[in-house]
């Protein structure tokens, strides 16, 4: 098999994983899965709201779920890690598993994009963009956009800190996808620039020079 092919197929896998663990973990909010191979197997982190549902009484489930994605994905020895996700407004998957979840219960779909663009805003988010694509009011398919604050687009910074989730649910009138797309706080982008506060000594350099007059001969400006 080639180098593109391996790679190609590595993240099919990946992409498997991922919905077969939001199908199976959604009662414990399921937001997210890393997967790393090491040379004692494949160390997979799973992010959710309520670990302990994954995690089971004496560690039970846990096992179970790791025999499933080794007999199912074909992983090597697999070591699962449970991290407990402490702002889920800030997570796209639990956030696009929100408003699907609006959306089965009869909640307008802008209401529902409108409440979850304040949510994710509120809790500090730099920005954020959510796009809902489907038969929304007509029987003709569209997509609608909504977006709030400042959020990268392409470029490395995006690749590293842009987080970004999909998800579905079918109505009655047909498929209905929800993409929601963040940039979360406290990172380092390179068009940011901060400007470091003047200390004592300064301020009061800045203030006497200010009361000098000018001095003979010199043009006073009138405004």
């Amino acid at each position: 098999m080639s180098a593109t092919k391996h790679f190609i197929s590595e993240s099919v896998k990946k992409v498997e994983i991922d919905e077969f663990l939001k199908q199976k973990l959604e009662r414990a909010g399921y937001g997210g899965v890393e997967i790393t191979k090491t040379p004692l197997g494949t160390r997979v982190t799973i992010y959710a709201m309520k670990p302990g549902i994954i995690i089971g009484r004496g560690g039970e489930s846990i096992r179970d779920l790791a025999k499933m994605l080794e007999d199912k994905f074909g992983l090597a020895n697999p070591q699962i890690a449970v991290a407990e996700i402490e702002i889920p407004e800030l997570n796209p998957h639990i956030m696009a598993a929100r408003i699907t979840s609006a959306l089965q219960r009869g909640i307008h779909f802008r209401r529902a994009c409108y409440w979850a663009l304040s949510s994710i805003m509120s809790a500090g988010a730099l920005g954020t963009e959510i796009t809902i694509r489907g038969k929304l009011t007509t029987e003709r398919a569209r997509y609608e956009k909504y977006r709030a604050g400042y959020l990268l687009k392409t470029g490395d910074p995006a690749l590293k800190n842009l987080r970004e989730a999909v998800a579905y649910v079918k109505l009655k009138p047909g498929l209905i996808g929800v993409k929601v797309r963040l940039l979360p706080p406290n990172i380092e982008l390179p068009g940011r620039v901060s400007l470091k506060p003047l200390e004592t000594g300064e301020v009061a350099a800045t203030s006497m020079e200010a009361e000098i007059p000018p001095a003979e001969g010199a043009e006073m400006e009138e405004e």
